[in-house]
């Protein structure tokens, strides 16, 4: 906790937290199995939260787990597996709903298990079905819909399911707009041609809100670091140029142990809030116009040019208005940190 705390402190504005169901806090001598956990292991998160003003979103954690059969989880066909699952997806629902009501904002619940076969199955509906019997059961118990924004993503492959996936896009899509949840999109799990970017327009028609996983895939779900990349910078128009920010719900999922995670967080972070930054203060509705009318030449011209703007003393403006360190002072913050914090602990 000490740790968010620090990147909290070097990252301008206000935020949520995402927390894994296998984030439960037992006391001494506790334990709770992921079909058993309650609202009380996760005490200490909301107090955590409460303190800072800030709301929870929540994932169930259908991985690194005994329970996870064969590599499946909702679509086993070992109903005691299954069975396993679907209680702690209905604990989690009822654990981001504590989450919801105790801070007073609303929970995103995203729904993602690695379920999939290395090679190709002589079954591939069975799996699909078994997945969807499993996701009408969890959600077929009471919640606040208002309060509790059930998500469902979806992957293309994953190591070791190479062939199947049975969460796949079409799967998540359809569920979602057939049951009054929401698509989660993460810009790692497609193929690497397909560009998150180019579907949040044709998403926004369809769906009232849309939900997205932000990372940085290195030729595969690598989830590196997200930098201030050309996709990330697209992310971002799309969702501003279609006047949707209160309509997505960004998240950022990556993760890189090589290097200081303070410093990864913070950069990771930093660069998304960047990127929201540079796309609200782009002429969006000139860009539109110059689109409009054929003048692809000028509105090449034009787009090149923004990119060598005083942007950055927008930014910095903005970290000094949160009173959080501008350009790369917050790297010293992480050097001082990681000599008096990290390089002590056990």
């Amino acid at each position: 906790m000490a740790d968010i705390d620090k990147v909290f402190s070097l990252v301008p504005g206000k935020h949520k937290l995402n927390l894994h169901a296998s984030y439960a806090i037992f006391e001494d001598g506790e334990f709770a199995d992921r079909d058993k956990l309650e609202p009380k292991h996760f005490k200490k998160w909301v107090e955590f939260a409460k303190e800072r003003g800030i709301g929870l979103d929540f994932n169930p954690t259908f991985f690194s787990h005994s329970k996870v059969v064969d590599g499946l989880t909702l679509s086993s066909p070992i109903d005691e597996v299954r069975n396993f699952w679907i209680e702690h997806g209905k604990a989690c629902v009822r654990i981001s709903q504590y989450f919801a009501e105790e801070l007073g904002i609303p929970c995103a619940m995203n729904i993602w298990i690695p379920d999939g076969y290395k090679d190709i199955p002589a079954d591939r509906m069975g799996p699909r079905a078994r997945f969807k019997d499993s996701l009408d059961q969890i959600l077929s118990i009471p919640y606040d819909k208002s309060k509790v924004l059930v998500c469902l993503e979806s992957k293309v492959f994953g190591i070791g399911l190479e062939s199947y996936t049975v969460g796949s896009s079409e799967f998540t899509i359809n569920y979602a707009a057939n049951n009054d949840i929401i698509s989660l999109m993460d810009n790692g799990h497609y193929h690497p041609t397909e560009l998150v970017s180019d579907k949040i327009s044709s998403m926004l028609l369809f769906n009232e809100k849309i939900a997205l996983h932000v990372t940085r895939p290195v030729r595969w779900d690598s989830d590196h670091v997200v930098l201030f990349d050309d996709e990330t910078r697209e992310i971002a128009k799309e969702i501003v140029r279609n006047d949707a920010i209160d309509r997505v719900l960004l998240a950022l999922d990556f993760f890189d142990a090589s290097i200081n995670r303070i410093s990864a967080w913070t950069v990771g972070m930093r660069n998304m809030q960047k990127a929201l930054l540079y796309a609200l203060v782009s002429p969006n509705k000139k860009f539109k116009e110059l689109q409009d009318t054929n003048q692809f030449t000028e509105l090449m011209a034009m787009q090149e040019e923004m990119k060598i703007y005083p942007f950055g003393d927008v930014w910095d403006y903005f970290c000094e208005k949160n009173n959080v360190p501008v350009k790369g002072e917050w790297f010293k913050e992480v050097k001082k940190y990681e000599e008096e914090v990290l390089s002590k602990r056990a």
